[in-house]
Order: C-alpha cells, then sequence, then structure tokens
C-alpha cells in the first residue's frame, strides 16, 4: 500500500509547486471563459497555461504518492527542468497575451468583461511566472549540496537555450527565410544548436549521459563553444541579408501597418533572439569550462 506523502504539499517547495498551478489554472480559465483568445498567439498562451498546469500537478501527484523513483527519470533533473521550462512558458504567455489581446499589438477588447479578464489572466500568469522562478531557486539547492546538473546554472541555460530556439523558429516562419543560403543556413543553425540542446536535456533527465562520447563536462563545454560559434555566424549573416540596403530593408516598410506584425518585424525579433541566445551560450561556455576546471583539478 503505497503511503501519502504530505510533506510534498506542505514544504515551501510543495507550496510553490501549489501556487504555480493555481495561478496557471485560474489563468486559463479566466480566458476560455469569455473565449478571449484566437489565432496562434491565443493559442499559443493557452498551451503555455495547460501545459504548465499538467506538468506541475504531475509532479505534485509522483511526490504525494512516493512514485517519484519508480519512473524511468532523474528525480534530481526532472522537476527542475519542467519548473525552469514552465517559467519560461508563462513568461512568454505574459508578454504574448496583453500584447496582441489588450489593446496592443492585436484587435483585442479595451473594456468589458472580455478585457477585464484578460487583464486578470495575464496578473496570474506574471505570478505563476514568479512561482516557477521560486521553485527553480529552491530546487538549486544550497551551496555544497548535491544536486541534478539540470539544476546547475548551465543545466538552466541548456532549458533556455532550447527555448529561445523555438520562439526563433515561430517567427522566423513569418519571414521569407529562403530568399537567400545564408538566411537558410542561419535556419539550419537554429535547428542544429535546438537538435544538440534537446538531446541534452533528454540525456540528463534520463540519466544516459554515459553515451557522450568523452567525459559529460567535456562533451557539453565542446557542444556550448561549437552552438556559440554557429550563432556568432547567423548574427552576422541574419541582419545583412535582412536589414542591409544591398539585401533587405534597414527600415520598417511602409506596407506594415502600425498597428499589426509584419514579415520586418518578425526579422527584427529573429535578429533580436540570436543575439540573446549567443550571449546565453557564451554563458554556458563560461560556466561548463569551470565546472570541467573544478572536475579536473
Amino acid at each position: 500500500m503505497a503511503l501519502i506523502n504530505t510533506q510534498a504539499l506542505t514544504s515551501r517547495l510543495g507550496l510553490v509547486r501549489l501556487a504555480a498551478a493555481l495561478c496557471t489554472c485560474v489563468a486559463f480559465s479566466l480566458v476560455v471563459h469569455v473565449s478571449a483568445w484566437w489565432g496562434q498567439q491565443g493559442s499559443w498562451c493557452i498551451f503555455a497555461w495547460c501545459f504548465s498546469f499538467a506538468t506541475t500537478i504531475l509532479v505534485l501527484l509522483l511526490e504525494v504518492s512516493g512514485t517519484a523513483g519508480r519512473i524511468p527519470v532523474s528525480w534530481r533533473n526532472a522537476p527542475v527542468a519542467c519548473a525552469a521550462l514552465n517559467g519560461l512558458l508563462c513568461l512568454s504567455a505574459s508578454v504574448i497575451y496583453p500584447l496582441y489581446f489588450l489593446g496592443g499589438a492585436g484587435q483585442g477588447p479595451r473594456r468589458g468583461e472580455a478585457y477585464s479578464h484578460g487583464v486578470a489572466a495575464t496578473v496570474f500568469s506574471c505570478l505563476a511566472t514568479v512561482a516557477y522562478a521560486a521553485e527553480v531557486s529552491l530546487c538549486k539547492g544550497k551551496p555544497g549540496e548535491t544536486v541534478g546538473y539540470m539544476a546547475t546554472i548551465p543545466g538552466l541555460l541548456k532549458v533556455v537555450e532550447a527555448f529561445s530556439a523555438c520562439v526563433i523558429f515561430a517567427f522566423v516562419s513569418a519571414t521569407a527565410y529562403d530568399t537567400y543560403p545564408a538566411l537558410q543556413w542561419c535556419l539550419a543553425v537554429y535547428c542544429l544548436c535546438f537538435i544538440m540542446a534537446a538531446i541534452v536535456i533528454i540525456l540528463c533527465v534520463t540519466e544516459m549521459t554515459s553515451f557522450l562520447p568523452s567525459p559529460i563536462h567535456k562533451s557539453l563545454s565542446l557542444y556550448a563553444l561549437l552552438c556559440a560559434l554557429l550563432y556568432a555566424t547567423a548574427l552576422i549573416l541574419w541582419p545583412l541579408y535582412c536589414f542591409s540596403p544591398q539585401y533587405g530593408h534597414p527600415r520598417r516598410p511602409s506596407s506594415c501597418s502600425s498597428g499589426r506584425t509584419c514579415s520586418w518585424d518578425s526579422m527584427l525579433a529573429v535578429a533580436i533572439l540570436t543575439g540573446f541566445n549567443l550571449l546565453v551560450y557564451v554563458a554556458d561556455l563560461v560556466y561548463s569550462s569551470r565546472l570541467v576546471f573544478i572536475t579536473t583539478s
């Protein structure tokens, strides 16, 4: 007979998870109740809240039932990876929803019941983001405490890298990336680095890092170095072929209406996210190199 682990709900970590689950549940319930969502942006926000709620409840159920150790994943890595991903999802929804549905770039209502429900949903989405950030902080552990790789800074950066690549894919799909081979190279860079980040996360969560060709810390340092170099080429080529007078448009075309986004906006977003992800990979490289140094010394 399985014993109920009530401490999984009453501990600080459990209370933070309950708060995150409550906030995400309220956020999508408010929006769905008044049907204040539509299109790709609305679907993304609903997915972000529902996915975060479902995975948080799953983690709580496994903790409470005491069956977390029986599933074929590393419980030192899986919950913190889910918390980091859910935090990023809720953060993106907290930005996208008010931008497109509360009178920003979209045509959402500016008053009435739908508007008030949308504002409340945005507030709860922001609170969920804070709750997931607190969960990640608690999962990182205290100095000197042994934690899983995904609870370290390089591990968390892997989640950021993969998530940023997914956002880049969403913006790239709205651009004419097939116009020049250089832009196709940039897309290949985003795909390759995303695949490598996803493989690393899966290997760490399933504790299958022994399949790596060299010790994990050295392999991850080489991975971060390779991705940083690839993203550096994309950071040069993408703006050159999108915004230079010879190949693209240095300024926002007049054909883009002031209240809606267009292809030029998506190209600018890709350029910004490419620079952001390059900085993340550089930070990953620095921290991974420090881990290699500490391990070898």
